[in-house]
């Protein structure tokens, strides 16, 4: 995992939660992370990391990613036991 990936692995998991992580950081953050990716129906995405399974909507027509879906991919992160390292 590389430093982009750790900051952003820091934005997810900071408070208060933020708005303005773009989807594309947190696609990348997993796949450096180990998972599988596979495309679903319309802006569906499939994602398999240590054996958790989670689908997102990629946001359209922004780049960033709102509260809630941030929430949702705190979540995933956790069960698939990935946290940030500390500073």
């Amino acid at each position: 995992m590389n430093k982009k990936h750790q900051k952003t692995l820091h934005a997810i998991f900071s408070n208060p939660v933020q708005s303005n992580i773009l989807w594309h950081d947190i696609e990348a953050l997993f796949m450096a992370c180990g998972a599988h990716r596979t495309e679903g129906n319309g802006s569906r995405v499939n994602f398999i990391l240590n054996e958790v399974r989670a689908v997102f909507h990629r946001p359209h027509p922004q780049k960033e990613t709102d509260k809630g879906a941030v929430k949702s991919v705190r979540k995933f992160l956790l069960s698939a036991e990935i946290v940030p390292f500390p500073n």
